[in-house]
C-alpha cells in the first residue's frame, strides 16, 4: 500500500486505517490491474476508486446509473475541496460542455457519467481528449444481462477502453451471483481475472420471513416492541403515505419518502430520520442508496421485493454498527400473485412495444429522423389515456426502451432553475454600466450565488423577486432575454417528467429488442422471482445460509437467530439430527403419503420422541399437511443442505 494512499485517507476522510479489503483493492488498482470488487452495502466501495484516482495524476471516469448517488458523491467531493463534475442524460448542452472543458483542461479529478452518455459518439470523442487515470464502474451488476438491474448502455464501456488501453478498470458492486461476476469480467474485457470478494454474511442481522394476513397490524406490533430507527419498504408511492399516516395515528413518529417528492422535501425527511426526529421512514426503493446510518435496528419489507439481490441490499441497511438488528419480510398469497402478474406486465410483447414507441413520437409530434438529444415534457397518465394503453404496460415499455438505449425517462425534474454567467467579471460590469435596467437583478445574482461565473448554480426566481422588488414575471422575462443574448445561460425549471431521445426517432418497423435485451432478460427475471419465492417458502434451511448460497457461499453454519433457526432451536435437536430425520421423512412421503402410525416406525436410527417433534415442526411450517383421511403429505421439496 502506498504511503500516499494512507495519507489521502487521513487528510480527506479523517480515517487512520482502511476497512477490510479496501487496502488490497486499492493496491491492485495502483498496480494497473483490472479489478473486480464485490463488497456488501456499507463496505466503503467508493473509496476503492476515489483514493487511487487521487494518488495518480489525471481524472477518474466514474460510470454509475444512479443520478441521485452521482450528485451526492460529487457534492461530497466538492465539500472536501476535490474538483468533481457529473454528466448525465437530461442535462442541457451548456452544462455538459462546461464539464467537458474542465475535464479536458485537467481541472477535474472526477468525472461522473451515466451509462447512457457512452452511446453518444460526440461524447466518446470528447472523452478521448481527457487524461483518464482510472475507469470505475459502479453498480457493475448492471452490465450483465443476468443481473437484476441490467442496463444495455453499460455494454458500451468496453468500447471506450480502446481510447485508454493502459488504464485499469475497477468494477464494484454490492450484489452479484457467481454467474453475474463471470459475465461482468467478460463484458469489461478484463486482462486478468482479479476478484476481491467480501463475505455476504451479516452475523448480527436476524432475517425473519412471516406469512401474515394482517400485515399492517403486524408491522405496528414490530415497531412498537422496542425503540430504534427503522425503515419500512413498500412497492408504491401511495402506500408510503398511507402507512406513515397509520403509524403516526398509532403514536409512532414516522414520515414517508419516494422519488416523486420534491428534492428539498426528500432531503428534509431524510434528515429528520437521520437525526432521530422520526423513528420510522416508510419508503420505496428510491430510499437507501448512499444512506449510511449505522443504528438502524429494523428493516421491514411490507411488500415482496423484486428479487433476492434487492432484498439483501435493503435488509443490509440494518445493523451497520454491528449491534443486533432484524430484517423482517411480511407476505401473503396476494403478494405472490401480484409479483407474478407484475412480471408478466413488465415484459409486453414486441408489437405492443413498437406501438407505444411509435405513439410516443406522435404524442411529441417528432418527425421520423428527428428528436435526437431533445427532451419533451411527458405526462404518462395523459399519454396512456389518449392512446388507450394500460398504465403499467406503458411504464414497463418505457423502461425497456430506456434499457435498450432508445430513450431516457427523467421521472423527477428537480426543484430549481439553473444559471451561469457566460461573460467574465469585467465584461459583466461593463454590461451593467451600459444596461442599467438589469443592474439590480444582476448584482443580486452575484451577491446571492457564489461561483456563478465558473459553474451552473441553482437559483430561485421567487427569492430573487423578493430581494430585488422586481415582479416575478419580470424576473423570468429578464433572465430569458439575457440568456438569448448570451450574457447568461439560463435553464428554467421544468417540473414535469421528461423523455429524452438518445437517437433520432426511428420508424416503427426498426424497433427491435435483441434476445439478449428481451428474452434473456425475461428469463433472468423469472429465475430471480423463482429464487425469491423459494426463499420465502423454505422454512427448513437457515435464512442466512439460503442467502449466502444464492451469492455463491457454501458450507456456512446456521446463524442461530433467524426465524428458521429459532424455530429449530426449540426442538432441542442438533442440525445433523434434524437433517437426518427430515431427509428420511421427505423420502418416505415423496414415495407415498402415510399415516402417522406408518411414518414414525419407518424413520430409522433415532427416537420416537424426536421423530414426532420433527413431524410436528414440519406441519407447523406448512411443509407437511394432513388430508381428511389423516394421511401426511410432503407439500414441497426443499433444499435441505444445512
Amino acid at each position: 500500500m502506498s504511503l500516499e494512499a494512507r495519507k489521502i485517507l487521513t487528510e480527506y476522510w479523517g480515517y487512520q486505517r482502511f476497512r477490510p479489503m479496501q487496502e488490497e483493492i486499492i493496491d491492485s488498482v495502483l498496480q494497473n490491474n483490472d479489478t473486480f470488487a464485490l463488497m456488501p452495502t456499507g463496505g466503503g466501495k467508493s473509496l476503492t476508486f476515489q483514493i487511487p484516482a487521487l494518488v495518480r495524476p489525471g481524472c477518474c471516469l466514474v460510470i454509475t446509473p444512479l443520478i441521485s448517488l452521482m450528485k451526492d458523491q460529487v457534492d461530497r467531493l466538492k465539500k472536501m475541496g476535490i474538483k468533481a463534475k457529473a454528466i448525465y442524460t437530461g442535462m442541457y448542452w451548456e452544462e455538459i460542455d462546461a464539464a467537458f472543458s474542465e475535464a479536458i483542461y485537467g481541472k477535474l479529478k472526477f468525472l461522473y457519467v451515466s451509462p447512457e452518455r457512452l452511446m453518444n459518439e460526440n461524447f466518446q470523442q470528447a472523452l478521448a481528449k481527457v487524461n483518464i487515470n482510472l475507469i470505475a464502474v459502479d453498480e457493475a451488476h448492471c452490465i450483465s444481462q443476468w443481473g437484476y438491474q441490467f442496463r444495455p448502455p453499460y455494454l458500451r464501456i468496453a468500447e471506450i477502453r480502446q481510447f485508454f488501453p493502459k488504464i485499469p478498470v475497477l468494477a464494484v458492486t454490492a450484489t452479484a451471483t457467481p454467474k453475474v461476476v463471470d459475465d461482468i469480467i467478460k463484458k469489461l474485457n478484463f486482462k486478468k481475472k482479479i476478484i476481491f470478494k467480501a463475505s455476504f454474511e451479516r452475523k448480527n442481522i436476524a432475517y425473519r420471513v412471516e406469512k401474515e394476513s394482517d400485515k399492517t397490524g403486524r408491522m405496528l406490533q414490530i415497531l412498537k416492541q422496542e425503540a430504534g430507527s427503522s425503515i419500512v419498504y413498500v412497492r408504491n408511492r401511495r402506500k408510503t403515505r398511507e402507512l406513515a399516516e397509520i403509524l403516526i395515528k398509532n403514536n409512532v413518529k414516522a414520515t414517508y419518502y419516494h422519488a416523486g417528492l420534491e428534492q428539498n422535501i426528500r432531503n428534509q425527511r431524510q434528515n429528520m430520520w437521520f437525526t432521530g426526529k422520526v423513528q420510522v421512514i416508510v419508503a420505496t426503493n428510491a430510499f437507501g442508496m448512499g444512506i449510511d446510518k449505522s443504528d438502524v435496528r429494523k428493516v421491514i419489507h411490507y411488500n415482496l421485493p423484486d428479487c433476492i439481490e434487492s432484498y439483501f441490499q435493503e435488509a443490509g441497511r440494518a445493523g451497520r454498527d454491528g449491534k443486533p438488528a432484524t430484517a423482517i419480510l411480511l407476505y401473503n398469497n396476494h403478494d405472490i400473485g401480484h409479483s407474478k402478474k407484475q412480471l408478466t406486465e413488465s415484459y409486453p410483447d414486441i408489437e405492443t412495444i413498437r406501438n407505444i414507441y411509435n405513439s410516443l413520437g406522435n404524442y411529441f409530434q417528432i418527425p421520423v429522423g428527428s428528436g435526437k438529444d431533445m427532451g419533451y415534457s411527458f405526462k404518462i397518465t395523459e399519454f396512456a389515456s389518449q392512446y388507450n394503453f394500460g398504465l403499467i404496460t406503458v411504464y414497463s415499455t418505457i423502461k425497456l426502451l430506456e434499457k435498450e438505449g432508445f430513450i431516457f425517462f427523467k421521472e423527477s425534474a428537480g426543484r430549481f432553475s439553473k444559471l451561469k454567467f457566460k461573460v467574465d467579471y469585467n465584461q459583466m460590469y461593463r454590461y451593467i454600466v451600459e444596461n442599467a435596467r438589469f443592474e439590480v437583478l444582476l448584482k443580486q445574482i452575484m451577491r446571492s450565488y457564489g461561483g456563478v461565473f465558473s459553474d451552473y448554480v441553482n437559483i430561485d426566481e421567487k427569492i430573487l423577486s423578493k430581494r430585488t422588488g422586481i415582479k416575478p414575471e419580470s424576473v423570468y422575462s429578464a433572465l430569458a432575454y439575457l440568456s438569448k443574448i448570451k450574457i447568461i445561460s439560463y435553464v428554467p425549471l421544468n417540473s414535469t417528467p421528461q423523455i429524452f431521445y438518445n437517437t433520432e426517432r426511428l420508424p416503427k418497423s426498426h424497433i427491435g429488442l435483441s434476445p439478449e435485451n428481451y428474452e434473456n432478460l425475461k428469463k433472468a427475471a423469472q429465475s430471480r422471482l423463482d429464487a425469491l419465492l423459494s426463499f420465502i417458502n423454505n422454512h427448513i434451511t437457515c435464512r442466512s445460509i439460503q442467502l449466502l448460497s444464492y451469492f455463491g457461499e457454501k458450507h456456512q453454519h446456521r446463524c442461530g437467530i433467524c426465524d428458521v433457526c429459532t424455530s429449530m432451536n426449540k426442538m432441542e435437536l442438533s442440525s445433523i439430527e434434524l437433517e437426518v430425520i427430515q431427509n428420511q421423512i421427505m423420502d418416505l412421503l415423496l414415495e407415498k403419503p402415510r399415516n402417522l402410525y406408518e411414518l414414525v416406525p419407518s424413520v430409522k436410527n433415532t427416537t420416537e420422541e424426536k421423530i414426532i417433534k420433527v413431524i410436528q415442526w414440519l406441519l407447523d411450517q406448512d411443509i407437511l399437511y394432513r388430508t381428511p383421511d389423516e394421511k401426511i403429505h410432503w407439500k414441497q421439496q426443499m433444499n435441505l443442505d444445512l
